[in-house]
């Protein structure tokens, strides 16, 4: 799939163009964790069981695990900024259709459209890395990739003030006004990037997805009411197996896909996905457990008893933590690489849950915890987009981000389904209410335990580049450019394959927007090319090797006297589709 540029931005970004996007994503946080404050009271208020209230926080969570990678393609294809507000627009309307309903069916409904909005997160950082100068790249995409956590822990004592001391539905009201506000920031500051990928919008592969996912989820969700061994359980877990399995078979057949599972397949992408569905999983438990372990009363013999504001500041730290790791992520990283930061976040991971499970008997040890695991998934979620923004092209930039922020999403849908469960099952009923147990709780950290030892094995497993491409540069490399800066006008990089080894030989073609060759030369023995331009503007460079498939990124020049460093990220070797 080939990008090429069109019109320039209507006004050069500003330095309120970081602070903007990561808002967006802090209002996709607030969405998503709105109703953990009064999650152990939504089956009296919605007037249903505790199985079938769990689906006002899964449904959302779904629904954005869908919009994910359908949002990063359409904004390839047509904008992402444009896309960014429509993401937004549609949270707005959700918002609006769930403060005006206690009916369980169409609050799911407006749950369900509040999910679009994890879309701002892969929109997000496709903006800021065709925008941002190498440079500055790193920590802001850590920022935007914390903002989920920022917003949850910063959402949790507001929106249990504002449920303790008002109607409930007036979440969403909040909710809805901060949505708007950032339509209006994003107009504002944001310009549209002039990146655009070439192809259609794959309306079928969206469709089969969408349907995978929910035959999926929708039995670990009900499967404790149906029976696991029921016809109807495993019925839908074969069902989602095999339209997951021709979804697959369709989306390698087709010419533009949804998904790229080529480009999933190399290993930097596949084992980072694979470790995001797994530290997806760890940050939701901790979000589900603790606000209801802190609220329940004390003559549970193990309730903490603190009102639903108190819980709320007392977890708060777990965003507030990832939000002051992102500074720190962009020093380790620049000096270690990304997947010793994301190895590192795991290790946090698993010692603050292990932690946990002999840390539930007072308030002041969920801080500890919240501040722990805080700092850990911080790290993680820094690191998961800069392992790919590093594996893919500059044209796949925002499709590969919302698949993997579809796989983060896709752990957060599990966790908030199968911890629901797990909740429910092991649950007291005292005077008609369920009441969860501290054997649940306890279960629900093992998992967490789990779910973070396998997604260590998955990182362990990440092919370790040579540096990371496009995100930083060794003090010789910056040396280089510094002398690439006075001796040529162009673009100067190295050709890498998929797990960064440098690429000797490779032809590397410079195209003007007319379409014509405005250059070309064959990368040197360390991968190495240098290429001038004959003029300021947009260009595109094409880049072949043998045993590799082919690479076109766009990038801009502004037609001054410096060198601007564009590393070109070659494909593994094609295989022809069936």
């Amino acid at each position: 799939m080939r990008s090429t540029p069109t019109d320039q931005p209507s006004r050069p970004a500003s330095g309120a163009l970081v602070p903007v996007l990561a808002f967006a994503g802090i209002v996709v946080a607030v969405m998503q964790t709105l109703l953990v404050p009064v999650i152990k009271d939504l089956p009296q208020l919605l007037d249903t069981e505790p199985s079938n209230a769990t689906w006002v926080l899964t449904s959302t969570l779904l629904s954005g695990a869908v919009a994910t990678p359908i949002m990063g393609r359409l904004g390839d294809l047509y904008g992402k900024r444009r896309l960014l507000i429509v993401s937004l627009s549609v949270m707005v309307v959700g918002a609006l259709v769930s403060a005006l309903t206690s009916d369980l069916i169409v609050m799911i409904a407006g749950r369900s459209l509040q999910g679009f909005a994890m879309g701002a997160i892969p929109l997000g950082i496709g903006l800021m890395r065709d925008m941002l100068p190498r440079e500055k790249l790193g920590s802001a995409m850590a920022l935007m990739s914390s903002s989920i956590g920022v917003g949850g822990g910063l959402a949790l004592p507001l929106a249990a003030l504002i449920a303790q001391h008002a109607d409930w539905h007036a979440l969403f009201y909040g909710a809805a006004g901060l949505g708007v506000l950032s339509i209006v920031l994003t107009l504002l500051v944001v310009p549209e990037s002039s990146m655009r990928a070439e192809g259609s919008f794959d309306g079928l592969g969206a469709f089969g997805l969408s349907t995978g996912l929910v035959l999926f989820l929708l039995p670990i969700t009900k499967g404790s009411d149906w029976g696991w061994t029921s016809a109807t359980t495993l019925g839908l877990f074969a069902a989602s197996a095999l339209v997951l399995l021709l979804w697959g078979v369709f989306e390698l057949r087709t010419k533009a896909p949804l998904v790229d599972l080529r480009t999933t397949a190399r290993p930097a992408v596949l084992f980072t996905n694979l470790a995001s569905i797994m530290v997806g999983v760890s940050f939701y438990v901790v979000s589900l457990v603790l606000p209801q372990l802190l609220q329940l009363p004390k003559a549970t013999g193990y309730g903490l008893g603190q009102s639903m504001v108190v819980a709320g500041l007392l977890v708060a730290p777990l965003g507030l933590t990832m939000m002051f790791t992102a500074p720190v992520y962009a020093r380790l990283s620049a000096k270690y690489g990304p997947k010793t930061t994301l190895i590192l976040g795991m290790l946090i991971i698993a010692i603050g849950y292990g932690a946990g499970l002999g840390l539930m008997s007072a308030a002041w040890q969920s801080l500890v915890i919240a501040v722990v695991l805080g700092a850990g998934i911080g790290l993680a979620y820094s690191s998961l987009p800069a392992l790919i923004v590093g594996a893919v092209p500059a044209s796949e930039t925002g499709a590969a981000n919302g698949l993997n922020t579809l796989m983060r999403s896709i752990g957060t849908s599990v966790s908030s389904a199968v911890i629901g469960m797990v909740l429910a099952n092991t649950a007291n009923t005292v005077n008609g209410v369920a009441i969860p147990t501290m054997h649940g709780f306890r279960v629900s950290f093992l998992i967490a335990t789990g779910a973070v030892a396998v997604g260590l094995l998955m990182a362990l497993f990440l092919p370790k580049p040579n540096r990371a491409p496009q995100l930083r540069a060794s003090s010789e490399e910056e040396d280089n450019l510094a002398r690439a800066e006075e001796a040529l006008r162009g673009f100067r990089g190295r050709v890498l394959d998929a797990e960064g080894t440098p690429v000797p030989r490779a032809k590397v073609t410079l195209i003007d927007r007319r379409g014509r060759q405005a250059g070309a030369t064959l990368s040197d023995e360390d991968g190495g090319y240098a290429l001038a331009v004959p003029a300021q503007g947009a260009y595109v460079l094409a880049a072949r090797a043998t045993g590799h498939g082919p690479l076109a990124s766009s990038a801009t020049h502004a037609g001054d006297e410096s060198a601007v460093a564009l590393d070109l990220s070659l494909p593994g070797e094609t295989v022809s589709a069936p």
